[in-house]
């Protein structure tokens, strides 16, 4: 695993740096099947052996038993060409460069890292060196012909990879396909034998407090077997915009990436993908991609060799407290769309900017991140129902589903940083002062030819609302409560409106660095006016 260090501690568990993404895949079944003899019969995994009278397991020797000879190995080496090694003299650290120059002089200097004259010694036949890079992971065997469940992040730009079974033996494999979004790799030993494979659990059905087995390649020790718990479900570490993972104690370290997670039935329920850890070891917190999510991404891969997945056009928002307020939503739910791609098959379908989409084909959406994966698994092509929020009630929508482009626009907008400088000039509402946008203002504010209307904000009172939601000067309020806005005045009759009709926030929506986004902003009395 690379010493690479994740967002708030996480880091990877596997060999090859690489973006450790989440998704997974779904499944069912339950057996190992060992198929070294031509005759070779499927046998179910018996349970963890338990106390008498139940209780807490007294061996998990049973399953590891039966399970340990799927789990593999996995190495991979990439060469990479060797530079020359020498430096010129502007390269040269400071103090380096005195040293050469007051003993050996100035000619000395101009001529360190040059090439010789042709005269100055015999000629040699130049070569390119090569470095080889070896990174070791872990995986899992999914059939009997050999293909092998890993993580992205172990395989990437690997020119070589071997896979090696519990009983020693070393394997030439293939990279079949990857997915950089899930972190999830697929593999196909190069040989024609009988492999002993695993197959999918349920990890829906797996709950916090079960047990968990984990079993890999730790620090290239070789087979490695822990146990723990499910510690939480639908982790979300900033790896991916598929993120959901199984949060599980059994340690796993360097060298568990790309692992199988079993249950005590020896079915797989997680892929083993990140850890949290401060100081790069376990500290009993790790993370695994549920087969709920892999099995459908690894079938892909087999038969595709790429993965597809359905594609909305819009972008998203979380709803917060506030922003169901200004949008009388009874709860906070769903998200809300902060823009719809042109063309996209929303816009086709009439989704507008400021709807709420509340569920998709009858699935709630609790959280703004249930609704890029829920559209990720919908197939290219077909059709989906969406529950949206519009205008104060609720309204269903038919739309086809498009391809995932391979670079979309970003699925959840963003806030961007501190833009221009502040003036005193302009109107004042909810703490801020707002001017029009005009040649001069956009000037001044380094404002996009591409944001044609709206009014920009030029100063923020640092003790207000508005400061608190992040709203900067120079960023473009092009909407207040889903209605247009064109000079100061809009602005704050609206503000007055929202104001007389009680309500606790005023959503608006803003333009920044020409991506746009709402923002609600909570109502104090007397606000309109600063």
């Amino acid at each position: 695993m690379s010493k690479t260090q994740l967002p708030a501690g996480r880091r990877r568990t596997g060999a090859l740096t690489a973006a450790v993404a989440a998704l997974a895949i779904a499944g069912g079944g339950a057996a190992l099947t060992t198929a070294d003899a031509p005759h070779a019969q499927t046998v179910l995994n018996p349970p963890a052996a338990t106390a008498p009278g139940g209780g807490l397991p007294t061996s998990f020797a049973d399953v590891v038993e039966r399970v340990g000879p799927a789990v593999v190995n996995v190495q991979v080496s990439k060469k990479v060409a060797a530079g020359p090694g020498l430096m010129t003299p502007d390269q040269l650290p400071e103090g380096m460069r005195e040293f050469f120059e007051r003993f050996f002089g100035e000619d000395m200097l101009r001529r360190f890292g040059q090439p010789q004259e042709p005269g100055d010694r015999p000629e040699r036949p130049r070569r390119t060196p090569q470095r080889e890079m070896v990174g070791v992971g872990s995986g899992f065997i999914i059939s009997p012909d050999g293909y092998v469940v890993t993580n992205n992040h172990v395989v990437e730009g690997a020119d070589e990879v071997t896979v090696s079974l519990q009983n020693r033996k070393d394997y030439a494999a293939k990279v079949v396909g990857t997915d950089p979004k899930t972190d999830l790799a697929l593999l196909k030993i190069d040989s024609n034998e009988k492999f002993p494979y695993v197959t999918w659990g349920n990890s829906e059905a797996a709950r916090v407090g079960d047990w968990v087995i984990a079993v890999g390649n730790p620090f290239g020790l070789g087979h490695t077997v822990t146990t723990g718990v499910i510690s939480a479900r639908g982790r979300t570490i900033g790896a991916g915009p598929y993120d959901d993972f199984l949060q599980i104690s059994a340690p796993i370290n360097r060298g568990n990436s790309g692992g199988p997670t079993f249950n005590i039935q020896g079915e797989v329920i997680g892929v083993n993908t990140a850890i949290f850890s401060p100081s790069g070891g376990s500290v009993g917190i790790g993370f695994a991609i549920p087969s709920e999510l892999a099995q459908s991404v690894i079938a892909q891969l087999k038969d595709k060799g790429k993965v597809e997945r359905g594609w909305l056009g819009v972008m998203i928002q979380d709803v917060t407290e506030d922003m169901a307020a200004s949008l009388n939503l009874p709860k906070e739910q769903g998200a809300i769309v902060a823009q719809v791609t042109p063309g996209g098959p929303a816009e086709k379908a009439g989704l507008k900017q400021g709807d709420v989409i509340l569920a998709v084909n009858g699935q709630e959406i609790d959280q703004m991140r249930q609704l890029p994966r829920l559209v990720a698994e919908l197939r290219p092509g077909s059709t989906a129902r969406l529950t949206i929020w519009r205008n104060g009630r609720e309204q269903t929508v038919q739309t086809h589903i498009g391809t995932l482009p391979d670079q979309p626009q970003t699925a959840a907008a963003g806030r961007g940083g501190d833009q221009g400088q502040r003036t005193a000039a302009g109107d004042k509402v909810l703490g801020l002062r707002i001017a029009p946008l005009n040649p001069e203002t956009r000037r001044t504010y380094g404002i996009d030819e591409k944001v044609t209307g709206g009014v920009v904000v030029a100063d923020v009172a640092d003790d207000s609302e508005a400061a608190d939601k992040g709203i900067n000067p120079g960023d473009v309020i092009v909407g207040v409560e889903n209605e247009p806005v064109a000079s100061p005045a809009d602005v704050v009759a609206r503000v007055e409106k929202a104001q007389k009709e009680n309500k606790r926030a005023v959503l608006l929506l803003v333009n920044r660095d020409a991506q746009e986004r709402f923002v609600a902003v909570p109502l104090r009395k007397g606000s309109s006016k600063g």
